[in-house]
């Protein structure tokens, strides 16, 4: 899905991700119990869950929670404290050394507003973190979303429009506070 398109529900393409999500949904609830000193099983779960092994330096604390897995990008020395959730069918990048407190909610799916579309249509847009962003404990990043470098979220700022770089963003509807 590119940004800001639109999807058919009960599509081919519709049906693939779904196949996508429920494979995903088993292998994070697998990984989610596994003992926390475990590396290997992390590992080998992660590398199915991403397509990929993590990046060199990469720090996620489970529970962790993704429901497409192949379109989230982790950049190096990315940290993300526990129970995050990645909603990245339409792509997620996450750049090098971001910070990303617990509970933390990035979502690039919904649906349209009006009624009679909403059952028929999923929308998502990509969202985009530089790098050296710090992302505050139970933040919401929605849709299409990107955040300039060294940009900070505070805890429990819903995020629906672009943060530009060395700027503190906070509130139900993040505004910017201060920029420096």
């Amino acid at each position: 899905m590119s940004r800001d398109r639109f999807m058919r529900i009960h599509s081919p393409e519709f049906t693939a991700m779904s196949e996508r999500v429920l494979q995903v949904t088993q292998l994070t609830s697998r990984l989610n119990i596994l003992p926390f000193d475990d590396e290997a099983g992390k590992a080998e779960l992660f590398e199915q869950i991403l397509g990929r092994p993590l990046p060199p330096r990469v720090t996620i604390y489970p529970p962790f929670y993704t429901d497409h897995g192949l379109r989230l990008d982790l950049a190096e020395r990315v940290f993300i404290n526990q129970g995050c959730t990645f909603l990245d069918y339409a792509g997620i990048r996450i750049g090098e050394r971001t910070m990303i407190g617990p509970k933390v909610t990035f979502i690039t799916n919904g649906h349209p507003v009006d009624p009679e579309e909403r059952r028929l249509w999923l929308t998502g847009a990509p969202i985009d973190v530089a790098e050296n962003v710090w992302i505050g404990a139970g933040a919401t990043i929605l849709p299409g979303v990107s955040i300039g470098r060294d940009a900070v979220i505070a805890a429990g700022s819903v995020v629906a429009d672009d943060v530009p770089a060395a700027t503190l963003v906070t509130g139900t509807k993040a505004s910017v506070r201060r920029q420096w």
